[in-house]
């Protein structure tokens, strides 16, 4: 929570990640990997895994993806709405059992 709250892009990664909770409900890495699109992808990945880390990653403009991943489609879809406003996205305390659970590996896919 604390590396949500000093980073950047907040409001931002809030708008992205309530995106992403409507359009892939039931996908929890992706929707945390929206919240978290601001940051390294270095820093998160001892936090909260590797596929959060690659999304992040793979996220960032200019950066190649080898599998045309659709997730990483959808996040970048997202973020792109995300800088343009959109819905309420809440507040950073809402995320935080998401957080916990992704992060316990609670959701951990394969892919």
């Amino acid at each position: 929570m604390d590396l949500l709250r000093d980073g950047p892009g907040g409001g931002h990664g809030l708008r992205a990640a309530a995106l992403l909770r409507r359009s892939h409900p039931f996908d929890k890495e992706l929707q945390v990997a929206g919240l978290l699109i601001a940051h390294s992808a270095d820093a998160i990945r001892p936090l909260l895994g590797e596929r959060v880390a690659r999304l992040v990653r793979l996220h960032a403009p200019g950066t190649p993806d080898p599998d045309d991943d659709l997730d990483v489609d959808a996040l970048c879809r997202a973020a792109e709405a995300g800088r343009a406003g959109g819905p309420d996205a809440g507040v950073l305390e809402d995320w935080r059992p998401v957080l916990e659970l992704v992060a316990a590996g609670a959701y951990g896919r394969t892919r």
